[in-house]
């Protein structure tokens, strides 16, 4: 079937886009990979958001696929990758200049092999390749006494009580990295016996190498591209309705994307605001709540474009 040429423009642009973007950023995560090789320990690269069990709709966090591995007491070992994540809690920070929406995650995993002190050592060694040395870092109180030999004064340390991490069904406590008042990383140890590390690339690549954060509806535009191309189209449930949230919110703030289903939410939107405008007066006291139940109208977004 041939692409038109509209489309097959469309996304010729974005992986242009992607390489200007984000090829420092490749950088730092290919030499993240070649140092974990070097250390023996096997890597995977993953660029699809879709989700590795049925408890998110988006892959949230690079463990997601190695759960399995924490439960099971039989199995140890050390594998590590770059997994591409898309977090929706994060949708109303991004443009702050610390939130991406979606960005990849560095990790190191560890099932009943490698120690606390262990991942220490290997991500302060890593961090050291970048020529980035952490400000301070946070330990849980609970766990100050035991893990503060860890860092043998290389790094100041900060009590925090917020330093534990839960997933529902594995949790543990952590120790956490900032540079310039961003997290830029973390270190948990779940069930007590394992050893769970995400960095994020895309923070680390901005301290690093000086690269400006995108603007809201850049991270918009870069997240739609993402959840296209891990194989989701617009639609009224899960994955689908994120997908059109996302397309709504770039129409209401303004900016555009030259993709079919951008197209399309456009289209949905205005007849969404005239069947709106048609039914207000009838229904002058509904709450927005109701509007969207029942007609599947966001009020708050057809008042924010228009005025109305």
């Amino acid at each position: 079937m041939q692409i038109p040429h509209r489309v097959a423009m469309f996304w010729e642009g974005i992986r242009t886009a992607k390489e200007v973007a984000y090829v420092i950023a490749g950088r730092l995560i290919q030499q993240y990979q070649d140092f974990c090789l070097s250390k023996g320990i096997k890597f995977t690269r993953m660029a699809s958001v879709r989700p590795h069990d049925n408890t998110t709709l988006f892959c949230s966090a690079g463990m997601q696929q190695y759960k399995p591995l924490f439960s099971d007491p039989s199995d140890i070992g050390t594998v590590a990758n770059a997994q591409v994540c898309l977090r929706m809690g994060d949708l109303d920070e991004i443009g702050d200049g610390t939130h991406f929406l979606h960005f990849t995650m560095l990790g190191l995993f560890s099932f009943r092999e490698m120690a606390v002190g262990d991942a220490i050592d290997f991500w302060l060694e890593f961090l050291a390749t970048l020529g980035l040395v952490p400000d301070h870092v946070t330990i849980h109180p609970d766990r100050l006494e035991e893990w503060t030999p860890f860092y043998r004064g290389r790094i100041p340390i900060i009590p925090d009580d917020e330093c534990t991490w839960s997933d529902g069904s594995i949790s543990g406590y952590c120790t956490e990295f900032y540079k310039d008042g961003i997290e830029i990383g973390n270190i948990v140890n779940p069930l007590g016996t394992c050893i769970d590390v995400g960095f994020g690339a895309e923070r680390l690549d901005m301290i690093v190498n000086g690269t400006l954060p995108t603007d809201a509806l850049s991270t918009l535009r870069d997240t739609v591209t993402t959840i296209v191309e891990s194989g989701y189209k617009p639609g009224n449930k899960e994955q689908g309705y994120v997908l059109r949230k996302l397309l709504r919110r770039i129409h209401v703030m303004g900016g555009a994307l030259d993709h079919p289903y951008f197209e399309q939410e456009v289209v949905r939107q205005e007849r969404l605001r005239s069947k709106y405008l048609r039914l207000r007066e009838k229904y002058p006291d509904m709450p927005p709540e109701w509007w969207f139940d029942t007609h599947g109208i966001d009020v708050a977004d057809l008042q924010a474009m228009n005025g109305t």
